[in-house]
């Protein structure tokens, strides 16, 4: 897909076709405020004014994104997140999908070291496997968050700037890109920074597409991985026994922390590892009861793409389950 650059926008500007529109329920963005936020963005990005200017005045405030903001399904206990994830249709068609991209994902897999049933996992949990990428205006979802809601104000404000700027370099419809209520965008839902620090272009056409180049959407999620820190061939999680009087509650899921460590604390993998890796621990509640795991390096890994723990464990499970579907024995990754 291409799109009509910023560059051009910003002439419909100078030609005074940038008023602001009118939105009477909405709250207004000041004058002062708007000033300032023009002033770091170009000062940040290096972008004209005039450019800025036209997409604020043509951005608009939607409640419903607050709204959604406020209520994330990872605030769910683990026994009613999992299912959303975990479900019959979401492994089948993530087999489906391994099956059908197998020489793609396999390549992808040898380059980076990152399994092939791992990229497909991000993109059945973000997207469905690219068949729901968000139908909220990017423009409108960064406006709301960055400049009316307090809470994650810096962030947002801030993807709103590197939003304008992407546009710019990968030649972006401003006006017609859609994404999450979050602003994040594609098959693999990057927010505006990350699209720019880690997509990569995968198909060799000079530009980094990740809704509608294949190639370029799974080779930026393995880079994503890449550059976080993934262990080719190092496990990511374990079930664990616990047997200790109290749970450790590490704070963070950061693998600090040795094997043996965590055994006198009353953790101990239901399998042998082999090796005295780095690792933390996690307690859940799930449909069975209070649940543990041993996490290490590679589930603090896919934990940089969301912060929940639930994501992490929730995108792992999947991934095991689309494993089961490549086409050589053998193959499947450590546990």
């Amino acid at each position: 897909m291409r799109f009509p650059t910023l560059l051009a926008a910003a002439a419909l500007c100078t030609a005074g076709l940038c008023a602001p529109l009118a939105h009477a329920s909405a709250p207004a963005l000041s004058p002062e405020r708007r000033a300032e936020f023009v002033a770091d963005a170009v000062e940040r990005h290096g972008l004209a004014p005039a450019t800025v200017e036209l997409w604020l005045g043509r951005a608009r405030y939607q409640q419903g994104i607050v709204d959604a903001m406020d209520r994330p399904a990872e605030a769910r206990p683990w026994r009613d997140y999992r299912p959303i994830f975990m479900n019959e249709a979401r492994i089948r068609d993530g087999r489906a999908f391994l099956r059908e991209h197998w020489s793609l994902l396999q390549r992808i897999e040898s380059d980076t070291g990152v399994p092939a049933e791992m990229i497909v996992a991000i993109m059945g949990v973000e997207t469905s496997y690219g068949r729901i990428t968000g139908s909220h205006r990017v423009l409108d979802a960064l406006y709301t968050l960055g400049l009316f809601y307090p809470r994650r104000e810096t962030f947002f404000r801030a993807e709103l700037m590197s939003f304008l700027k992407l546009a710019e370099e990968e030649s972006i419809d401003i006006d017609g890109a859609r994404g999450s209520y979050a602003g994040a965008m594609g098959w693999g839902q990057f927010m505006p920074s990350s699209y720019r620090a880690y997509a990569v272009d995968g198909d060799g056409d000079g530009r980094r597409d990740l809704w509608g180049s294949l190639p370029d959407i799974t080779a930026s999620i393995a880079n994503y991985f890449v550059v976080h820190g993934w262990r080719p061939g190092q496990p990511v999680a374990v079930p664990a026994r616990f047997g200790g009087d109290e749970e450790f509650v590490a704070g963070n899921l950061e693998a600090s922390h040795a094997l043996t460590d965590l055994g006198e604390r009353g953790y101990r993998p239901q399998y042998a590892l082999g090796a005295d890796l780095p690792a933390t621990v996690l307690n859940l509640d799930g449909a069975q009861g209070r649940e543990h795991w041993i996490t290490f390096q590679n589930f603090y890994v896919i934990s940089r793409y969301n912060r929940s723990p639930l994501y992490s464990l929730a995108v792992y499970q999947l991934s095991r389950e689309i494993a089961t579907a490549r086409p050589q024995a053998g193959t499947v990754a450590a546990p």
